[in-house]
């Protein structure tokens, strides 16, 4: 059997990967100044490799943070989401997990299963047409991860525009189902998502 390293959750490192980009920055710069402060000129080199986990961190860190979308994107978004259509939404979640690299993408529309598709050998099932509920519920989700061995699927994903419940989310990690809402939603959706709703509203004034 191979042998599978896995970081402990409250270990130093962690931490600091769930953390934001300065605090590493800010250790590796106490270091160095410590080390300036009472290390030997020669031995201060190997003092700056040892900092180099914590500056890759906040490098890391940094370039994450950098994309994760914040609270204005996230509103707009779903704001313009909560405004279209189900044909349109749909046609939106096919061409984002298109990108994903999922192919084989099919509409199903039957109970919690609205998109059905593969990437390699590996099935996965779309939950999407409740994307205007404003409150997702741990009921949704079992009813929808009950589809998963009736459909022989490999994965879940569970799509939703507005609030998804503390006991939801929980369930979801429990049964590993992707969650796609708030900052996940804001990333799977390009910024020309959110000119669709107004433009059409635009059209229908006019």
């Amino acid at each position: 059997m191979a042998f599978q390293w896995k970081m402990h959750d409250n270990s130093l490192f962690a931490v600091l990967l769930r953390s934001g980009w300065w605090i590493s920055i800010a250790i590796a710069a106490g270091m160095l100044g410590i080390a300036k402060l009472v290390l030997p000129e020669a031995w201060f080199i190997y003092a700056a490799f040892a900092t180099f986990p914590f500056v890759g961190i906040g490098a890391y860190r940094a370039w994450v943070q950098a994309r994760t979308p914040g609270p204005a994107r996230i509103a707009a978004v779903n704001e313009a989401v909560r405004g279209m259509s189900w044909p349109q939404f749909a046609t939106e979640l096919e061409a984002a997990f298109a990108r994903e690299g999922y192919t084989s993408i099919k509409r199903i529309g039957k109970g919690p299963v609205d998109l059905e598709m593969t990437k390699g050998f590996r099935t996965a099932l779309v939950c999407g047409k409740r994307w205007k509920v404003s409150r997702t519920g741990i009921d949704s989700l079992k009813e929808f991860f009950a589809q998963k061995d009736v459909r022989e699927a490999n994965e879940l994903i569970y799509v939703a525009a507005g609030e998804v419940t503390e006991q939801a989310l929980a369930y979801a990690r429990e049964q590993r189902i992707r969650m796609v809402h708030d900052v996940e939603l804001a990333k799977l959706l390009p910024s020309r998502t959110l000119a669709a709703p107004a433009s059409k509203a635009s059209t229908k004034t006019s």
